[in-house]
């Protein structure tokens, strides 16, 4: 089963568990901030997913996978769940919802569409295997030697998450490279799944991404009757990030309503 890190309700009001599922090169840790403060009356469980941190390597990255990975966790949990996915995650919790919609009481995609994509990830893949991690010992050194491959000082960070520089034997990345390489046009493709999911769904994105795009709503509407969609002003791709607060929040709302 994946890995998990359960963030307890402080004051739990008897609502189902809120389950967080990362995107690609993520990790259950990256969620920890926003998992911790909505879990004043819930449980919130965040994963990692299949060949990304603690959780089993597998030879496949493709959403039904993903989705039965998913599946199996909910059923730990008590078979019913409000789930939250961001990106790769995001497409996962789709297709779960498509396919074992009884499991989903309400859902949040987080910037992504069920759609095919073109932004090939690759490059970032070369960059983190050019990585010297030769006699690396702080997180900024890496830094300064991945600075070499990737500019974007957010992304570096990002990425470094997922490096564990206290394993034995030396620094290791907490990502199988080989098949998320393997596997990118499944990743940022789309299974073409059909079906539709009737509960309450929430299209949260960033007002500066362009992941999801007007015309990409009549397919979404097909396959989420009662999707909304909501805008995060001043926020792109990684909304959850550059806007933890507001984030937060209008997911506490929709949880909620």
């Amino acid at each position: 089963m994946l890995a998990t890190v359960h963030h307890p309700a402080s004051a739990p009001d008897g609502s189902v568990p809120l389950l967080i599922v990362h995107g690609l090169f993520g990790s259950a840790r990256n969620w920890g901030a926003i998992a911790r403060r909505l879990a004043d009356r819930r449980d919130v469980v965040a994963v990692d997913m299949r060949n990304h941190g603690e959780s089993p390597r597998a030879g496949v990255q493709d959403y039904p996978s993903m989705a039965g990975d998913l599946a199996e966790v909910i059923e730990s949990l008590g078979g019913k769940v409000d789930l939250l996915g961001h990106s790769m995650g995001g497409k996962a919790a789709m297709q779960l919802a498509l396919t074992q919609g009884a499991l989903i009481r309400r859902l949040i995609v987080a910037d992504i569409a069920p759609v095919v994509y073109t932004h090939d990830q690759s490059p970032h893949i070369h960059a983190m295997r050019g990585l010297d991690l030769t006699g690396l010992t702080s997180r900024g050194e890496a830094d300064r030697r991945l600075q070499a491959l990737v500019g974007d000082p957010a992304l570096r960070a990002f990425f470094l998450q997922s490096l564990d520089l206290k394993a034995a034997g030396g620094p290791v990345w907490r990502l199988n490279l080989d098949v998320l390489e393997r596997d990118m046009p499944k990743i940022i493709g789309w299974p073409g799944t059909e079906g539709h999911f009737d509960g309450p769904t929430l299209f949260l994105t960033g007002a500066e991404s362009h992941y999801v795009r007007p015309e990409h709503r009549e397919t979404i509407r097909a396959l989420f009757p009662h999707a909304r969609f909501a805008k995060l002003p001043g926020a792109g791709h990684w909304l959850h990030a550059e806007k933890p607060r507001e984030f937060e929040e209008t997911v506490r709302v929709f949880l909620n309503a």
